[in-house]
C-alpha cells in the first residue's frame, strides 16, 4: 500500500511538472504530444527511461530498444511493456525488423552512440505510422569546445560517444525519408532552465559538475540539439 501510494504520488507530481516544463522539452513532449494509448518506441532506453516515461503517461504502450541494460533498476525495467536488445552493428536492423508501426519514437542522446547514425535515422522514419512523431536530441556540434564537466557538458566527457552529429545533415536525412520538421533548435536554451544554470554556473565552474536538474547547465550552454519531426 505504501509503495503504491508513493508511485501514484510521484506520477501525479511528474504530470504537474511536465505541464510546466519548457515547450518542446522532452517531458512536455511526452505529456502533450503522444496520442492517448499510443504506441511508442524509445530508442536508447537507458537511465530508467521506461519508468520516467510511464510515470508521466501510464496509458502508453512502451517498447524500449538498446544494446543492453544501461543504468536501469529492475523496477524501472518492469515499467516497459517490451524491451528489445540488439548488437551495435545490428541496431538499425532491430528497428527496421520490428513488427509495429509507432505513433511516437523517442531518441534522446542515442544517435551519438550509434555505429551509423544515418541508418538509424532512416530506420526510425520507416518505423513511424503516417502522421507519427519523432522526438530527437543529441549533443550540439559546438559541444566539442564546451568546458569538461561531470555528467557531461563537453562532447568528449562521455567516452562512449562515437560521432558528432551534424545538425544540417540530420535535417536533410529526415526530409529525404519523408519527414516534415516541426521544430528544430541547434542549441536548445529554454529560458527558465537557462536562468537556473546561470545562477549555478559559478559553483559549477568550481566543482566541475554540471547541474542536471532541469538540464540547467545544458540550457545555459545550449548543449542539446532538439528536433521534432512528423512523418508525412
Amino acid at each position: 500500500m505504501g509503495k503504491t501510494y508513493i508511485r501514484r504520488s510521484l506520477g501525479y507530481l511528474s504530470c504537474l511538472l511536465a505541464k510546466r516544463t519548457p515547450r518542446n522539452a522532452k517531458t512536455a513532449f511526452i505529456y502533450n504530444r503522444i496520442p492517448k494509448n499510443g504506441k511508442i518506441l524509445d530508442v536508447g532506453c537507458g537511465n530508467n527511461s521506461p519508468y520516467n516515461v510511464k510515470r508521466i503517461r501510464p496509458d502508453v504502450y512502451y517498447v524500449g530498444l538498446d544494446i543492453g541494460v544501461y543504468n536501469q533498476s529492475s523496477e524501472a525495467i518492469n515499467y516497459a511493456d517490451e524491451l528489445i536488445y540488439a548488437q551495435p552493428e545490428k541496431f538499425h536492423q532491430a528497428i527496421e525488423e520490428n513488427e509495429y508501426e509507432y505513433d511516437v519514437i523517442l531518441s534522446t542522446h542515442n544517435l551519438e552512440h550509434c555505429n551509423d547514425f544515418v541508418k538509424v535515422l532512416n530506420a526510425m522514419s520507416k518505423a513511424l505510422k503516417e502522421g507519427g512523431l519523432l522526438y530527437l536530441t543529441f549533443p550540439c556540434e559546438e559541444s566539442v569546445h564546451f568546458p569538461k564537466r561531470k555528467n557531461s557538458l563537453n562532447f568528449y566527457d562521455d567516452s562512449s560517444h562515437k560521432d558528432v552529429i551534424p545538425y544540417l545533415k540530420t535535417i536533410s536525412v529526415l526530409k529525404q525519408t519523408g519527414m516534415t520538421i516541426l521544430f528544430a533548435k541547434k542549441r536548445f536554451r529554454p529560458f527558465l532552465p537557462l536562468m537556473v544554470g546561470l545562477f549555478y554556473e559559478p559553483l559549477a565552474k568550481l566543482t566541475k559538475i554540471q547541474l542536471p536538474i532541469m538540464n540547467a547547465t545544458w540550457a545555459l550552454y545550449g548543449f542539446e540539439t532538439v528536433i521534432i519531426a512528423k512523418k508525412k
